[in-house]
């Protein structure tokens, strides 16, 4: 595993104990429900790594074939 990768999954650790600390601080909150999104944002990023970032690059670009855009973009890297 990379470097590059690694950092990613660390944002993503980051962000889910960050958004779980501040729920289990704001317990009972209504404010509570605000970091439900970031702590399902931050899933992805903490399983994927690196490829979360990739697949957001080629949907803003506005690929609608992601899977062929990484796929060529793994083979480049060989």
């Amino acid at each position: 595993m990379t470097r590059r990768n690694l950092r990613w999954k660390a944002a993503g650790l980051a962000l889910l104990a960050l958004s779980c600390a501040m729920a289990a601080a704001l317990d009972g909150s209504p404010l509570t429900l605000l970091f439900l999104p970031v702590a399902l944002l931050a899933l992805p990023l903490l399983v994927h790594g690196k490829r979360v970032g990739q697949l957001l690059r080629a949907e803003r670009r506005g690929h609608g074939r992601m899977v062929e855009v990484l796929h060529a973009a793994r083979l480049r890297r060989r």
